[in-house]
């Protein structure tokens, strides 16, 4: 286990950033493959782990890039998600989940998406299992996902609504911490 655990993340198989770096897999190569799509993108690295950030008008170009050039080849969504800060107008990072089957690499990539405008184009075009990640992260923050096949609620009904009528996202900073009185009963105490 201990030349596993020193080179391979465990349970996963992906090799930690400092073990393909000393094996010449090169995010600065990546990074400079996404700023010949989105040359605002920056990088942050984390506990070991890279993220990208890119601007939201660019995502899917960046997405196509990562997946099909041969510096990178993220083949794999492994999911989407988002963050909600809480702060306007900034309130929401979308954030994708990417694997490289080839380099046995993990990357993130961030946009950020404003709170008066929670809009994103969907990335079902790269790769079709978005289909779902992006239906959940809709149902949970209320991100819409322009030009998604089939947006729709994942978890909740779709009259899951305030008692003016506007949607709920269980997931968003402002939502009830216990939930929306009377909306679902609460299990007898004992």
């Amino acid at each position: 286990m201990g030349t596993q655990a020193q080179t391979e993340t465990p349970a996963t198989g992906f090799k930690s950033l400092e073990v393909l770096l000393e094996i010449g897999f090169s995010f600065d190569k990546a990074l400079s493959v996404v700023k010949n799509v989105s040359p605002q993108a920056a990088s942050v690295e984390h506990h070991g782990d890279a993220t990208f950030i890119v601007d939201k008008d660019t995502i899917i170009d960046v997405l196509r890039k990562l997946r099909d050039d041969d510096a990178s080849q993220f083949d794999l969504l492994v999911d989407v998600t988002a963050i909600d800060w809480n702060t306007s107008p900034n309130r929401f990072e979308v954030v994708y989940f990417l694997a490289s089957t080839k380099h046995a690499a993990r990357l993130r990539v961030k946009t950020v998406v404003r709170d008066d405008n929670p809009h994103i184009p969907t990335a079902v075009e790269v790769w079709e299992s978005a289909n779902w990640y992006e239906r959940e992260t809709y149902d949970m923050y209320g991100i819409i996902f322009d030009g998604h096949p089939d947006l729709r609620r994942f978890y909740m009904p779709e009259d899951f609504m305030d008692k003016d009528g506007a949607p709920l996202y269980p997931l968003r900073k402002d939502f009830p911490l216990m939930g929306v009185p009377g909306s679902l009963p609460l299990p007898p105490k004992d």
